[in-house]
């Protein structure tokens, strides 16, 4: 799967594509045959592994027949109970007690925690990366700006700190909101009549929440209290997505910034082909960067849908609101996996020109010491200052060290 509109989309792989939520959907529906034979609701013999059952559904037919009712969990059981004709009692009892927002949810939750974890190892490998170009430029003096123009001294061994914060507290916000994905199961409206029936109709008791969490249990997710029309697993999953995305904008407008011809400090890594011009010959543009700030620029908006959705959820099932959730998390789930795939390999090949650096640094002369030499004339003792820019780094190596230190433990800080 690959999107001819949004470049490098082939790196997020299946993720989030049809094929991929399909088998999640069947994954669902497969868990909860299984827990309803557990709880000898349904008979043994209904409890078989719908992928294996099912095989590949046509996503192109079904998403045709998803008009009809709105979503495609309608048309996909339709083809499961017809793949299942010679399993009458699975036929019989797949979905018994669930509605299709549970189904969906659920398969959307799946995709949303398998793109998570594709990400989450990415950022490990940037973690790694941005910690050696952190301790192996602390020395590297460059010119600090602020608001486009010379500020004091730094080195790029500081800006590789502050690029790894960004991503530390973006992997902190992600790994707990991957963790904190939820399976749904709630029936019709969020009560679990259905289930709690059908256990007493079987068993002459019922406990339907010990069921929804057997189900939740196969497919290894936490048990929560039906979130049909209370959105905050998907905005938090949303929102940690899309702050992974502001770090990796953030390194990138960094790169595009100092990869300019005329400060040439930073370069992406040289591959043939990549950043040409259809017009111009001499041009190398540093197309990783802008396909990276690209993502960053576009996965706010899709956040915020997201949370718009969340606001207009209404009664016990949203009348749109949730409709408008499942091609947003898919658009945001590839872009963010796409964008995390090419700032690891930015920042594995990232060329740093540290001479480049130290020859601005002197090409400034003394106007980067213009604040050290206000200091030290407030308080009297003004020759003191012998001009030497790497006497001005302040705290830069304790900085470095308290960052690396928290990179080290791979917790919070």
């Amino acid at each position: 799967m690959a999107d001819l509109l949004w470049p490098g989309d082939h790196r997020a792989g299946d993720h989030f594509s049809d094929d991929e939520v399909i088998r999640c959907m069947l994954r669902v529906e497969t868990a909860w045959l299984a827990a309803l034979s557990a709880a000898d609701v349904a008979p043994a013999t209904a409890a078989v592994d719908l992928e294996d059952a099912v095989g590949r559904v046509d996503p192109t037919a079904l998403a045709v027949a998803s008009e009809a009712g709105g979503n495609p969990v309608i048309p996909l059981l339709a083809a499961v109970r017809e793949a299942l004709a010679d399993r009458p009692e699975a036929a019989r009892w797949v979905h018994r007690g669930l509605t299709s927002q549970d189904t969906l949810d659920t398969a959307l939750v799946l995709a949303l925690r398998g793109c998570a974890d594709a990400v989450l190892q990415l950022l490990d490998q940037q973690v790694e990366a941005l910690s050696g170009l952190a301790e192996s430029n602390r020395h590297a003096v460059m010119a600090g700006r602020t608001l486009t123009q010379h500020a004091v001294p730094i080195t790029f061994g500081l800006k590789a700190a502050q690029w790894l914060l960004g991503l530390l507290d973006a992997r902190d916000d992600l790994r707990a909101a991957r963790d904190g994905l939820p399976a749904q199961f709630g029936g019709a409206a969020g009560t679990l009549a259905g289930p709690d029936l059908l256990l007493r109709l079987t068993d002459g008791r019922g406990d339907a929440v010990a069921l929804a969490r057997s189900a939740a249990n196969r497919l290894e997710l936490p048990w929560s209290a039906p979130w049909h029309t209370t959105r905050a697993p998907i905005t938090r999953a949303g929102d940690a997505l899309t702050r992974a995305t502001d770090a990796w904008g953030r390194i990138a407008r960094d790169v595009l910034v100092l990869a300019r011809p005329e400060i040439a400090e930073l370069a992406e890594p040289a591959e043939v082909g990549r950043g040409g011009s259809s017009t111009m010959p001499h041009k190398v543009n540093p197309i990783m960067s802008v396909l990276i700030r690209r993502a960053a620029l576009a996965a706010p908006g899709l956040a915020a849908q997201l949370h718009l959705a969340a606001a207009e959820f209404v009664d016990e099932r949203a009348d749109g609101a949730w409709h408008t959730e499942w091609q947003t998390l898919a658009a945001l789930g590839r872009h963010t996996l796409t964008a995390a795939a090419q700032t690891t390999e930015l920042l594995a090949g990232l060329h740093v020109d540290t001479g480049r650096m130290a020859r601005l640094v002197s090409s400034a002369g003394t106007a980067l010491l213009a604040e050290e030499r206000n200091l030290a004339g407030f308080v009297g003792r003004g020759g003191d200052i012998d001009d030497d820019p790497t006497h001005y780094l302040g705290s830069s190596d304790s900085i470095i060290d308290a960052v690396l230190e928290r990179a080290r433990s791979g917790g919070a800080q």
